[in-house]
């Protein structure tokens, strides 16, 4: 198949060389001319993928016109924030993308504004006539690259089966296996929701509170974002899945996640603001906190823990205040 990928972070680049390495036919195309020029001339993304040599067969563009007009498959790796927008330009080009039906979501997060999940922002602005959905779930970006063992979900609307079966089959290879989906929201939701139960993963471990509190940090994140992900659409069982519990532990535990990194540092004694504004990378965590704690204001759901990161972020609550905040709740049953 041809694919193109819409942006060159890390997860993008990762995409890039697993599908090469598959024998498709793939364009990646970063953001910024500067950047894309440096990757064609170096073959290595030393601004977020280092020591990754990029295959002499995969095309670095720039261009997003001729970028999409021998896709089948474009995959979003922008940031959620920047979705919308790129969505826009491809729109704009979709006449000339002839072969172009399928289009799926690598990045992870709620719209600010609107609070809309990426699938549906792709169907706002790319029409009822294409597939749309996520390829998503627990993957740390240097081990897809590397091609070690991942499993990953495609979840995608139905009304196309034949596109969406053909392109499981064609990102699967005895590296990385993909299960399929068609719980759209429920798929959104979790790839999201995880960022934020990462990040007080990493308080936790950046206050040194031991391996007692990060496993009961877990179980009780895990539950509440189950109970939140099912008030706010998605299925119970998809939340135990690839992308709900899966992507929970890797993100919690990787060394490499940006979102636990944050709280390891918050943890540490920084500030959110000071890191944030000094990081290159992009953390979803941290705008995911306030556009879930703005949506369960809204829908008047509770969020202990949730509500007690965003605590933490936007209003300079003390970590350990925060903490005492949740030990000392109503005792209650374990649901």
């Amino acid at each position: 198949m041809n694919f193109c990928i819409l942006g060159a972070g890390a997860w993008g680049t990762a995409m890039a060389a697993h599908l090469i390495r598959t024998g498709h036919a793939v364009t990646l195309a970063p953001r910024r001319m500067e950047h894309a020029l440096a990757m064609a001339s170096s073959r290595e993304n030393t601004d977020y993928l280092p020591g990754i040599e990029l295959d002499p067969n995969l095309q670095i563009g720039c261009e997003l016109r001729p970028v999409l007009m021998e896709a089948e498959v474009v995959l979003f790796a922008c940031p959620s924030k920047a979705l919308r927008e790129t969505c826009r330009q491809v729109a704009s080009f979709l006449d000339d993308a002839w072969s172009a039906r399928t289009f799926l979501a690598l990045c992870k997060g709620l719209e600010p504004e609107t609070h809309k999940l990426p699938h549906e922002v792709m169907r706002e602005e790319l029409g009822d006539k294409v597939t749309v959905g996520y390829l998503t779930g627990p993957t740390f970006a240097q081990e897809v690259a590397e091609g070690k063992p991942t499993a990953m979900v495609l979840a995608a609307d139905g009304h196309q089966e034949e596109l969406i079966v053909a392109t499981q089959k064609a990102c699967s290879t005895e590296s990385l296996r993909v299960y399929l989906s068609d719980d759209l929201r429920g798929v959104g939701l979790g790839s999201c929701l995880k960022n934020v139960y990462a990040i007080a993963a990493g308080i936790g471990d950046g206050l040194g509170l031991g391996d007692n509190a990060r496993a009961a940090l877990l179980t009780r994140g895990l539950s509440e974002m189950v109970e939140l992900g099912q008030q706010l659409g998605g299925r119970r069982e998809t939340y135990y899945g690839l992308s709900g519990f899966g992507d929970l532990v890797a993100t919690c535990a990787g060394d490499w996640s940006r979102n636990r990194t944050l709280g390891l540092r918050i943890g540490a004694g920084e500030t959110a603001t000071e890191i944030i504004e000094g990081q290159r990378s992009v953390v979803e965590g941290y705008g995911a906190t306030a556009n879930f704690h703005e949506l369960c204001q809204e829908k008047g759901l509770t969020a202990p823990i949730l509500n007690e990161i965003h605590a933490v972020l936007y209003q300079g609550k003390e970590p350990r205040e925060a903490l005492l905040a949740l030990m000392t709740r109503d005792l209650r049953a374990e649901d």
